[in-house]
């Protein structure tokens, strides 16, 4: 049998590799710790479960939903957009869920381009930025992300004869791989570009609950003119602790929402209810002291690696948000992939290699926080030792 070409054209899935790695190592008796994924080790807030728990006994939630989403889950995401980020949003025309972040980004390929079109990508960045293009025969034309530059990029820089095919631009604050946050005037930036160009921004909002020191991340529609040119992929998996739930929205501009939303009618059968109304409750005034507790514990995480990495000569910069550090490899590795397989096979720890999401992340490795306390611990102990033979 043979499979479709549009699989040629993409490489496998990071994430898949990495787990396979750790899948052989542990078959070989191996002890890993990986600080590859980015997956909660905590668990999802109690009265979230417990919404989840009675929503699920509820025969009601049990067929078909609608693609458009429960009214109250749609209100639940307008409520927290105005309450957190002092946005308004229509929950009749400018929400909808999405089956995770993923998904949305990926069917937002298939709504907004055709063959031949371009999608503006941040690199290094989350695959599906590139991937999603790829599979519907567009072309990802990537946007270097430089410490130089506070890891925004640079629009000036994207060649005219690529531009003029663009149709959408894919940016993420925070942002995921290099724990950036947005550098001032920036969000207007893109819009004004947005405008002259005729783009569809698409920010991937998928860290703003996940900061410290007092950082509050934005949303890119508090922007004034977001709306007119965006939407924004809200996911509730890392804030909350719901990856497995896998529950988002989209939400901004209601041409691009109504868009979306007669695609998915085609592709899927909607957001199972009870899932929708566990994330009510995760989105509700009581679940904030869970996300904070969580933030706390990450900051703890930030610092441990962040100082042990300081201490061995690692010039590695402590980020304001996200569960990622995005460190330089050291001196006298060839490769960022060279770098993490040596990791690997000398301490029995995963971490990420920064070519993995682009071009312009080679020279970096990433580690996520994800890990109990006391594995982080060992695995920062295994790989100081790495990093000081």
């Amino acid at each position: 049998m043979q499979h479709a070409k549009r699989l040629e054209v993409i490489p496998p899935y990071l994430f898949a590799e990495l787990e396979k790695k750790i899948a052989d190592k542990k078959a070989a008796g191996i002890d890993v710790i990986s600080l590859g994924i980015g997956d909660p080790d905590t668990p999802t807030p109690e009265n979230v479960v417990a919404a989840a728990q009675q929503a699920i006994a509820d025969p009601s939630t049990h067929q078909y939903p609608s693609n458009r989403g429960r009214a109250e889950f749609r209100e639940a995401i307008a409520g927290f957009y105005q309450r957190r980020f002092d946005v308004a949003l229509d929950p009749e025309t400018e929400v909808m869920p999405a089956i995770g972040a993923k998904e949305a980004i990926f069917n937002l390929n298939l709504a907004f381009l055709d063959p031949g079109d371009v999608a503006l990508a941040s690199d290094p960045g989350y695959p599906v930025y590139t991937g999603g293009p790829l599979l519907v025969g567009a072309e990802p034309v990537l946007m270097p992300l430089l410490p130089e530059r506070d890891f925004a990029p640079d629009l000036s820089a994207i060649p005219a004869d690529k531009l003029a095919k663009a149709k959408m631009i894919f940016i993420n604050y925070p942002n995921n791989p290099t724990g950036a946050t947005v550098p001032d005037g920036f969000f207007e930036e893109v819009i004004e570009f947005a405008k002259a160009n005729d783009l569809l921004v698409v920010h991937d909002a998928s860290y703003t609950e996940t900061a410290y020191d007092g950082y509050r991340p934005p949303s890119f529609l508090e922007t004034p003119g977001a709306k007119d040119v965006g939407i924004e992929v809200f996911s509730l998996s890392k804030g909350f602790n719901m990856t497995g739930w896998r529950v988002a929205a989209v939400v901004g501009n209601a041409d691009a929402v109504a868009a979306y939303w007669r695609l998915k009618t085609n592709i899927d059968s909607g957001l199972f209810e009870a899932v929708q109304l566990a994330a009510v409750e995760a989105l509700s005034e009581r679940t904030e002291a869970s996300v904070s507790a969580m933030n706390q514990t990450y900051a703890r995480r930030r610092d441990l690696v962040c100082d042990a990495l300081a201490e061995i000569g690692v010039d590695v910069q402590r980020p304001k948000a996200t569960i990622y550090i995005w460190a330089p490899v050291p001196e006298g590795f060839d490769s960022a992939a060279a770098y993490c397989e040596h990791v690997l096979e000398e301490s029995a720890v995963v971490i990420s290699p920064g070519g993995a999401y682009g071009a312009s992340g080679e020279g970096f490795f990433r580690i996520s926080l994800t890990t109990p306390d006391e594995r982080l611990t060992e695995a920062v102990e295994r790989l100081r030792s790495t990093l000081t033979k």
